[in-house]
């Protein structure tokens, strides 16, 4: 499992799809969230902003990645 850092409290889950290189842009984050295709903490998730927090971990494609700080 990967893991990205952040440095604040949280992070949006587009903005960590994209630190964490699950996707290109924003925009992309954005149709895979809506499309369902994007799980957080297991439970799928289609708010592209939804808060993301250290310990929690996004689902996307195969790929795990959990959130530090």
């Amino acid at each position: 499992m990967e893991t990205i850092k952040i440095r604040d409290d949280f992070i949006k889950l587009g903005q960590a799809m994209k630190l964490a290189g699950l996707v290109d842009s924003g925009v992309d984050a954005k149709m895979e969230i809506q499309e369902g295709f994007v799980k957080v903490n297991g439970e799928q998730e289609l708010r592209r902003g939804r808060k993301i927090y250290p310990g929690d971990v996004i689902e996307f494609d195969g790929q795990q990645v959990r959130v530090e700080n």
